[in-house]
């Protein structure tokens, strides 16, 4: 079995609500005012078209780390997934607060990246940016096996680096600034250790449990 029978729904609800933050956001923001926080420094990140192989292949790290993170023992599984839930709300809270958008360069070139760019441009708006929700969902990728001892060393040193080629693709594509970044680690991190003194993991198991034991009961009848 690859994801425990406990850690489905949270697991499912995760990705319900992450596609509700990402575009059910767009929807309340789209006619409102977008600011950009692009600094000196995010001019003198160069535009590195190649880079989005990186950027775009990070869906594959992010499907094995999620399973991974979910494998844990089940109290570490929950104040991983439940992390996850509670940093995607902050990022809910950040989009409908403060809609962000930058400036993408003009593509000139006609290589098959920087094909691939103008795609990715034209199926990807420039808004929803700060926080990173590629920052953020890789660095939980990171969280969920740099302290997992059932992991070899040597694959959470590679996610480490895998992590850190994913921020900076996201600069290199232009798809994100660098605050954007900043706030996507920092809100992972903080809602990790959040969930965990809060007590809010606890209290999402607790709930997880009882809606399966529901579900269950509901079947046998």
């Amino acid at each position: 079995m690859i994801i425990p029978k406990t850690m489905r729904l949270p697991l499912c609800l995760t990705l319900i609500f992450n596609a509700i933050t990402y575009n059910g956001s767009r929807l309340l923001t789209q006619n409102r005012i977008h600011y950009n926080f692009s600094s000196i420094l995010d001019e003198q990140i160069p535009f590195v078209p190649w880079t989005v192989s990186i950027y775009l292949g990070c869906y594959v790290f992010w499907a094995v780390n999620y399973v991974i993170g979910c494998r844990q023992e089940e109290e570490k599984a929950f104040q991983f997934i439940s992390a996850d839930l509670l940093a995607k709300m902050i990022c809910l809270l950040c989009f409908l607060t403060v809609p962000t958008t930058n400036i993408r360069p003009v593509i000139q070139g006609t290589s098959v990246w920087e094909e691939v760019m103008r795609v990715l441009y034209q199926m990807d708006a420039a808004d929803n940016l700060l926080p990173s929700i590629h920052c953020l969902t890789s660095s939980f990728c990171f969280i969920a096996v740099r302290k997992n001892e059932a992991v070899p060393v040597w694959y959470r040193i590679t996610s480490c680096f895998i992590a850190l080629s994913i921020y900076i693709s996201t600069l290199t594509t232009k798809q994100h600034i660098l605050i954007d970044v900043f706030f996507g680690i920092a809100i992972s991190e903080g809602s990790y250790l959040l969930t965990k003194k809060s007590g809010f993991s606890k209290w999402y198991m607790s709930f997880i449990r009882k809606a399966c034991k529901k579900k269950e009961k509901e079947k046998s009848i």
